[in-house]
């Protein structure tokens, strides 16, 4: 210390000042730790005292319903001893009480590393053939073979951070929104390579335990893995309306019309062929964050950092209705369509609600969590919400807000940093749910949907 001390070119008030507070931080850390070691010591106590108490009971000779009685009154206080004092617990430690553990089988099957900084959102082709689509900080699109990870076309007609990423309909086009305050529609075409067997060598059972890995841990690109593939500069049309980052956009039923959010607080309605401006949607009282499309009828919804989001309803073309929901309590990250009369929205306030369109007063079912919530996606068929975390999980609920996995992350798979966004594909055959985020990757997942089920 004493020879790093005097080779260091920081004035001595301030290395005093700094070894202070370095050592203020190990202290705390110390006392963290020993926290953790005394929490642990008195959990296994107490179950200890759990085990031993029923073991007591049993052997007493005590009528059938003194027995129910003492036992349920024994075991529901030290229960709430364990809940109080694991709740308590400021350090973290890896344990459960569940009874139950879920059984569902969420393999990782392949990870699509080529960008250059973080990745806000994947999509999926709905048309032959599928492919995968991110949006990226980097100034860039990429579209993915889903079953080989290889880089099939590279867009690079933004000069800004390539905020959303859409799909049209029926045809090889694509709808991307970017920082650059534009919207592009560009066509692609694109030939599948031959994808090679996968390997079941990263298969996981979803549960809670977890290993922690380091923020720095991030995949090394080596070399431009897009570099090769083909590039299009040019899109087919630029809708160029907004006056600030356009953040989100997608394609209305039929493909002949898009919606695109901005941070300029609208929301713009165009004609694809025309590239004209057909409605401009404002009302939200501060920046839109995530705009979608109602897959079959003329609905939007859009999401906002004032806490709401907003219903537009276009099917009738001579009124153009809006509807508020206001029922979070922090930005609204995104809001989409379920099958049916269901809205699904998620919040920077941890939390995620399920509306009925039909009673916009209160959601029917409310999903708490311990972190923001990015940009959420539901698997139409099944009903299952996959929810991407600031803190770098990935969580999957019904849509009555049981929670049936959470995905495996841990040092040698997962992400690294925030999760930006998720996408169901439930009919492919080899990724049924991808995601995204500011470990500059996206990741397909198989999820047993069948197995997630069995164990609600």
């Amino acid at each position: 210390m004493q020879a790093v001390g005097m080779d260091s070119k920081l004035p001595s008030s301030v290395r005093s000042t700094l070894l202070e507070l370095f050592g203020q931080i190990e202290r705390e850390f110390e006392n963290l730790y020993i926290e953790n070691l005394e929490l642990r010591r008195e959990i296994e106590t107490l179950n200890e005292r759990l085990t031993a108490e029923g073991q007591a009971i049993d052997g007493a000779e005590l009528s059938k319903g003194q027995l129910k009685t003492k036992a349920s009154h024994s075991t529901s206080q030290l229960s709430q001893k364990l809940k109080t004092t694991y709740k308590a617990s400021t350090s973290k430690i890896v344990s459960s009480f569940k009874t139950t553990t879920s059984r569902a089988v969420c393999q990782l099957v392949k990870e699509y590393i080529g960008h250059r900084d973080g990745i806000w959102d994947v999509s999926v082709a709905r048309t032959q053939p599928v492919v995968l689509g991110t949006a990226s900080a980097d100034h860039t699109a990429l579209l993915w073979s889903i079953e080989t990870g290889r880089c099939l076309v590279k867009y690079t007609g933004h000069v800004g951070s390539v905020n959303s990423i859409k799909f049209h309909p029926s045809e090889q086009l694509a709808l991307t929104a970017s920082g650059d305050q534009t919207a592009h529609i560009w066509r692609y075409a694109v030939q599948l390579p031959t994808p090679q067997p996968v390997a079941d060598t990263s298969q996981q059972i979803c549960g809670e335990d977890e290993v922690e890995c380091s923020d720095k841990d991030e995949p090394d690109v080596d070399g431009d893995v897009s570099s090769d593939c083909p590039t299009i500069r040019v899109p087919l049309t630029s809708l160029k309306s907004h006056q600030g980052v356009v953040i989100a956009a997608d394609w209305l039923v039929g493909g002949q019309q898009v919606v695109t959010a901005s941070w300029d607080r609208a929301a713009n309605l165009y004609d694809v062929q025309t590239a004209e401006l057909v409605h401009s949607l404002t009302g939200h009282d501060q920046e839109l964050t995530h705009c979608c499309t109602h897959p079959t009828q003329r609905l939007v919804v859009t999401s906002s950092r004032d806490t709401t989001f907003r219903l537009w309803d276009f099917r009738d073309p001579s009124i153009h209705s809006v509807n508020v929901f206001q029922g979070h309590t922090d930005t609204v990250t995104s809001a989409v369509f379920t099958v049916g009369d269901n809205v699904v929205s998620g919040s920077d306030d941890r939390t995620v609600k399920v509306w009925d369109l039909k009673n916009m007063r209160s959601p029917i079912a409310t999903i708490r969590t311990d972190s923001a919530i990015n940009r959420i996606n539901v698997c139409v068929g099944q009903k299952i919400i996959a929810l991407p975390h600031d803190n770098r999980q990935v969580r999957l609920f019904d849509m009555s807000g049981v929670r049936l996995a959470r995905l495996p992350r841990s040092s040698r798979q997962g992400h690294r940093r925030m999760v930006c966004c998720s996408a169901w594909s439930e009919d492919h055959p080899v990724c049924n749910l991808f995601t995204c985020g500011f470990d500059r990757q996206a990741i397909g997942w198989n999820i047993n949907i069948p197995a997630l089920l069995q164990e609600k």
